[in-house]
């Protein structure tokens, strides 16, 4: 494994000690290296409401995203037998141009993936001619040119009928 692999594996395990876990256990440490060399580091924090759970690796990236970095090449991640990255943290790593995803479990050798195997299609915004008030919108299309459901859906929506009836 190349030296820059093995720097941020041990970071990722190194800030997996410091994940907030207390409902599922589940702790995650994750490290970023961007393309001009930088470490970030992140672990997940849990909150009571599910849904406001932060992963570590997107704790990671935005980290390095506040500190001004906008190209991230590789990230590590260190957590329990089988880890591997969410929807979101895959859509948000190639948000930033991630290529190399590093999976860390204690017992076993470290793998090695690549971005494209994790998330095959991710989404992107592209602007498309018009909205119908006239403005330049962004519309939601994979990677592969292919147009979003939800797009194709709005498209199909009727006009609204004269808006809500006063009163209501």
């Amino acid at each position: 494994m190349p030296p820059s692999l093995r720097r941020i594996a041990r970071a990722a395990v190194t800030a997996r000690r410091r994940a907030y876990a207390p409902y599922s256990g589940f702790a995650v440490g994750a490290a970023v290296l961007t393309a001009g060399g930088a470490v970030y580091t992140g672990a997940n924090v849990e909150n009571g409401s599910y849904g406001l759970t932060l992963c570590a690796e997107r704790v990671a990236m935005l980290t390095a995203v506040a500190a001004g970095h906008r190209r991230l090449r590789t990230v590590a991640v260190a957590g329990p037998a089988g880890i591997s990255p969410c929807g979101a943290c895959r859509q948000v790593m190639d948000e930033f141009g991630v290529e190399t995803v590093l999976l860390v479990s204690p017992g076993t050798r470290p793998t090695v993936r690549t971005l494209r195997e994790l998330l095959p299609h991710p989404f992107a915004l592209r602007a498309s001619s018009a909205s119908p008030r006239g403005a330049t919108a962004p519309a939601a299309v994979r990677r592969d040119g292919a147009e979003s459901p939800m797009r194709r859906a709005s498209r199909r929506r009727r006009p609204s009928r004269g808006g809500r009836r006063a009163g209501l």
